[in-house]
């Protein structure tokens, strides 16, 4: 059964106060918080087997190796893909976006296209515009409307025969939007263009069937998902990985190196050169196998009654708007109140012990959309209580009243 005050208990850092009060932390869409297994995973990474991988016959070397390739495969599964050399492990999202963007610098030419959503993060947007510079292709974009959706209309205006790529997030993080990803997808391969979906907001609520999709590229960053910061995943099929040229040189991703000429590994190791962040692989598998063990479908129902809460609760103060109505979205509240900066809200409730995001949430078309400098972001988890969205309105109710 789920229990929300036992899995509390998992959250060393819920326990902690901030300015005073109990730490209520409503910054979830930016990073999640971590349970003391994955923490634990960390320790004993370092304290008993620290060594680097795929290189060292000694003992601590093969551990440390079947570790990491342990958690390559429970990240293979989790996702399903279909073979386990195609999840590349990456330093995060953005990392494993800029994979794909260089690599397609030689499959692209002047007048091709490529299309993007409006509801992207600047790590969806800015890495295709350089690959226009690089290559003379046009960035096209799908537009959304006042409820936070994509005019899907529009998107079928846009394809063409000269559509090469379409990208677009799962779910919006500045908004919650889920995207109808697999309408996006189908229109796309029909015109024969390439897919890359940007699952670091989708990860954590759900959970993607990469085959079930036919998605080309999904990426994704651990630390959405009760995992530790500065590790990702990059799903590719493999007919694709094996067309896209490595992204760095280095160690590990060399098959023969001499002066010259150098042959590279085949996959995944192709696209991993250097020592990468060893322990950080294997503590991301131990965060998926944590989610598993709460249960996804669990997560999704439990996160849509704090969505729903939040909502009704929020909307009970005056002159407070929410950006981002789509009936379809998950447990993302971005809201303003009138006449008042998110800045100085954000500042007042963090007195109060609440973490919430204020900004554009590296989403400033969006926020050039609604016309408006930025918004307060509350983003739930499965860890968070509807008592604790009851102290986020009292704090918002505090800060109306006093910078009125």
């Amino acid at each position: 059964m789920f229990d929300v005050h036992k899995i509390r208990e998992d959250f060393p850092i819920l326990k902690r106060t901030v300015n005073g009060k109990p730490l209520v932390y409503f910054d979830n869409a930016a990073t999640s918080q971590t349970p003391q297994v994955v923490i634990d995973t960390i320790v004993d990474y370092y304290s008993n087997y620290n060594a680097n991988i795929h290189r060292g016959v000694h003992t601590l070397s093969q551990e440390a190796t079947d570790a990491y390739e342990t958690a390559r495969k429970k990240i293979q599964h989790h996702f399903n893909a279909k073979h386990t050399h195609e999840i590349i492990l990456t330093s995060g999202t953005t990392h494993s976006i800029n994979i794909v963007a260089t690599g397609f610098t030689n499959f692209l030419s002047k007048g091709d296209e490529i299309i993007v959503s409006a509801l992207e993060h600047h790590s969806n947007i800015v890495p295709w515009q350089m690959l226009c510079e690089r290559t003379g292709a046009i960035l096209k974009v799908i537009p959304m409307n006042e409820e936070g959706e994509l005019l899907m209309n529009v998107y079928d205006q846009l394809l063409s025969d000269k559509t090469k790529l379409v990208f677009t997030n799962h779910i919006s993080n500045a908004l919650g939007t889920i995207n109808a990803i697999e309408e996006i997808i189908e229109k796309a391969h029909k015109v024969g263009a390439a897919v890359l979906i940007d699952g670091a907001q989708s990860c954590p609520h759900i959970k993607p069937d990469v085959q079930a999709l036919d998605v080309d590229f999904y990426v994704v960053s651990a630390h959405k998902l009760c995992g530790p910061t500065g590790v990702g995943m990059l799903y590719g099929k493999e007919e694709w990985l094996n067309k896209l040229p490595p992204y760095q040189g280095g160690g590990e991703m060399i098959d023969q190196v001499t002066f010259e000429k150098t042959t590279y590994a085949g996959l995944p190791h192709k696209f991993e050169a250097g020592t990468p962040n060893i322990c950080g692989g294997i503590a991301f598998g131990a965060a998926l196998d944590y989610m598993n063990t709460i249960g996804f479908d669990n997560i999704a129902t439990y996160e849509n009654e704090l969505l729903e809460y939040g909502t009704k609760r929020l909307l009970e103060i005056e002159g407070l708007k929410i950006y981002g109505t789509s009936k379809n979205k998950t447990s993302v509240i971005s809201f303003n109140l009138e006449n008042i900066h998110p800045y100085d809200v954000g500042t007042i409730v963090d007195k109060l012990g609440i973490a919430v995001r204020t900004g554009h949430h590296c989403a400033q078309p969006i926020m050039d959309f609604y016309k408006i400098p930025g918004t307060i972001r509350a983003s739930f988890s499965f860890y968070n209580t509807k008592e604790e969205i009851d102290v986020l309105v009292e704090a918002v109710k505090k800060a109306k009243m006093m910078l009125s």
